[in-house]
């Protein structure tokens, strides 16, 4: 009890000084719409509480206002990542020598026995830890979030007895800072949930409470309406990582009581069969999906399904000790843009990398953009816009316009011109309060 009162005063320090004055005034060199992909020369945003007021290149600013000089830097609407685990973070058995920065592509060295599996990492995150242990790595993460640029996030599961509704609440009522958070609380999976290598039939719970087994309509229906009741704000369903995956059936039924309850539905896909099942069941998002035929691309984009397809660097896939699949994403990420389908950021990063803090590695997946050669345009537009729409918070936030929430960050180069601006941000102003300024 000492240790966890210990840490949240820390948390809670930290936060204490973040403010934010009553006017501010922000003076941007450039300004980028990402849904048209115009920069704007010399513009005055005018912040008031946590809502933008004002939006022009000729506004008075009024006396006594705070203003940030940004002229030399570009401004845009905060980064959005839809598929993260805040509350999750495994280590690896031994030491990790990584060498270079995340995108460089450097080849990481495990000094372990090879016999240890990334699952057996996962076991021991997902089961020895407390509940109040991973609320606070979650906060921990949240920030470095918030500090890398990315101001609305959603989590998707893996945060043990609902750690991550824990977050988002003390996130929402200021107790830490963090993005704005939509998070799905247990994950939902066929029997065995996604690691079923890990148990036995002597311990068939030890994945409890990391999922809920629902194999029936009874056992689904039951398994969202309690996730709904103990605050998750999107359903996560694994179709696929049994020999055994949910039908078409199986997955309209739960798009149809998630959305009955105001809740959308993402996906957790691996195999083009179980894509293909969500795709046809009317899913919300379909996550990875890194074995995706172009048919099955092409049915998910005329049913306006979202993919969110996780693609690691080659840095982080190493350090995962994941098997080479880093060629096969770029591949699917280079068709599914060439198909037009609709996509949304997602980093779906669960390790700890010495040296290394989790917003930092989530925007250097930045890299995997240049790599697939998905224009700037559309990249930026992948990473704040789509991911607004994607989490359904585009009312309240996302464009820097009149009206709507300060989520507000500036980068030192025009992202538009070098993708790789984005790992280099200067500015966060997150509901009109300042984060990070390099002043």
């Amino acid at each position: 009890m000492h240790r966890i009162s210990i840490l949240c005063l820390v948390i809670l320090n930290g936060w204490s000084g973040i403010s934010s004055a009553q006017t501010v005034a922000i003076k941007a060199g450039k300004l980028i719409d990402p849904d048209t992909g115009v920069t704007l020369l010399q513009q005055i945003i005018l912040v008031e509480g946590n809502t933008i007021t004002g939006v022009g290149p000729n506004l008075s600013i009024p006396a006594g206002a705070k203003v940030f000089d940004l002229s030399s830097d570009t401004v845009l609407p905060g980064l959005v990542d839809a598929h993260t685990h805040m509350c999750l973070g495994f280590r690896l058995y031994g030491d990790i020598e990584v060498g270079k920065a995340p995108g460089s592509y450097a080849v990481a060295t495990s000094i372990v026995d090879a016999s240890r599996s990334m699952l057996d990492a996962v076991f021991l995150a997902t089961i020895s830890e407390t509940n109040g242990y991973r609320a606070l790595q979650g906060a921990s993460n949240a920030r470095s979030m918030l500090n890398a640029g990315f101001t609305s996030i959603r989590d998707v599961g893996n945060a043990g007895n609902y750690a991550d509704t824990d977050l988002r609440r003390a996130i929402e009522n200021g107790l830490v800072p963090g993005p704005t958070m939509i998070n799905a609380g247990r994950i939902i999976a066929p029997f065995g949930g996604q690691f079923p290598e890990l148990l036995s039939p002597e311990k068939p719970e030890l994945a409890h409470p990391e999922y809920f087994y629902a194999d029936t309509k009874d056992e689904l229906k039951k398994a969202i309406r309690e996730n709904i009741l103990y605050g998750a704000k999107v359903i996560k369903i694994v179709v696929d990582d049994q020999p055994y995956i949910y039908s078409v059936e199986d997955i309209k039924f739960v798009v149809e009581e998630a959305h009955a309850a105001g809740r959308k539905v993402a996906a957790h896909c691996w195999t083009d069969k179980g894509a293909h099942n969500a795709a046809l069941g009317g899913v919300d998002s379909i996550e990875h999906g890194p074995f995706m035929t172009n048919d099955t691309l092409e049915l998910a984009k005329k049913n306006n399904i979202v993919l969110v397809g996780t693609e690691y660097t080659q840095f982080v896939a190493n350090a995962m000790r994941q098997p080479p699949l880093h060629g096969t994403y770029i591949d699917r990420l280079k068709r599914a843009y060439k198909i037009g389908m609709p996509m949304a950021f997602g980093s779906d990063l669960d390790i700890e990398i010495p040296g290394h803090d989790r917003g930092e590695l989530a925007v250097s997946d930045v890299e995997n953009y240049i790599e697939a050669g998905v224009p700037a345009k559309a990249a930026v537009q992948i990473m704040t816009l789509n991911g607004v729409r994607l989490l359904g918070i585009e009312k309240e936030r996302g464009a820097i316009k009149p009206g709507l929430a300060a989520d507000i960050i500036a980068t030192s180069g025009n992202p538009l011109d070098d993708l790789r601006s984005l790992e280099h941000v200067v500015f966060v102003m997150k509901d009109g309060k300042l984060i990070k300024d390099r002043q």
